[in-house]
């Protein structure tokens, strides 16, 4: 049976974290608040659970979930060959509204959709959101709406288009603040070298230029001779017209609605897309 619980007393936040950490072993999908927006989680460790996720929010296996993580050191059990300039910027805004795209561990047993073997991480800076994941371990988490509608930024806004095939709702009040806009995460693909933006969002680009100057914004490129695989990556073939500007690599896929978290993103994964506004989660 779908249950809520007001997160923001004492004694439901513990009964509310417990039925939601039963939930998620059971491969169950429930909903969380997060620093960005309201999420849809699920194991992320489950095929059968990401799938039951993918489902809820109306969506298919090309747009897969971000996945959340407890801690930073969580970063190299999940993803493989890690850019010095992408643990600078998770020193730097996790946990926060950054979601980094990197190239899975190959080792891992999991089924996020087709991520072409990238996953995209985030750490949220949520205390009830981070005190779950310390419970459960990492989740696939996505915004917590039918895709095309509008981000939740309360439970009881996640609980009227999600309804039943969520289990348990934690409420937390409205994220990040009521009367804002719901705000996601902004996700930057580390997956070739210069980085770039491929969706705008809680963090500046100004702000992570002040760590890794060279990153592209969201749109921009650079001509295919200069772009070249992240520190440690093999290359990937990178289709060229002629001598114009190409995208920097076709290997990274995200979910990144304009309105979703994890944003969680294009609440993890499609193609990135051509340089254009990208459209809501």
């Amino acid at each position: 049976m779908t249950t809520t619980y007001n997160c923001t007393s004492d004694d439901q936040r513990a009964e509310g974290l417990q039925h939601a950490q039963r939930a998620i072993s059971e491969k169950k999908c429930i909903v969380l608040p997060t620093d960005t927006v309201y999420g849809i989680a699920a194991d992320a460790f489950s095929p059968l659970a990401v799938t039951m996720l993918l489902a809820s929010k109306g969506r298919s296996r090309q747009m897969p979930p971000p996945v959340l993580i407890p801690r930073i050191n969580a970063l190299d059990g999940l993803a493989a060959d890690v850019p010095a300039d992408a643990r600078a910027l998770a020193q730097a805004f996790w946990p926060g509204g950054l979601t980094l795209i990197l190239h899975a561990q190959p080792s891992l047993d999991w089924d996020l959709g087709e991520t072409k073997g990238t996953v995209a991480l985030r750490m949220p800076d949520d205390q009830i959101a981070l005190e779950l994941l310390g419970l459960t371990g990492p989740l696939a988490v996505s915004s917590a709406n039918r895709t095309g509608q509008e981000a939740a930024q309360t439970a009881a806004e996640a609980r009227m288009q999600l309804a039943e095939s969520v289990e348990v709702y934690l409420e937390g009040g409205f994220r990040p603040v009521e009367g804002t806009a719901a705000l996601p995460s902004t996700i930057v693909d580390a997956t070739a070298t210069p980085f770039r933006v491929v969706r705008q969002g809680a963090i500046s680009l100004e702000s992570l230029r002040a760590i890794v100057p060279t990153l592209l914004g969201f749109g921009e490129t650079v001509p295919a001779e200069v772009a070249e695989p992240a520190e440690g990556v093999a290359a990937a073939e990178t289709p060229t017209v002629d001598d114009a500007p190409v995208e920097v690599t076709d290997a990274a896929v995200v979910d990144v609605e304009a309105t979703s978290d994890e944003e969680p993103v294009p609440d993890h994964h499609v193609e990135p897309p051509a340089p254009r506004e990208a459209k809501s989660e």
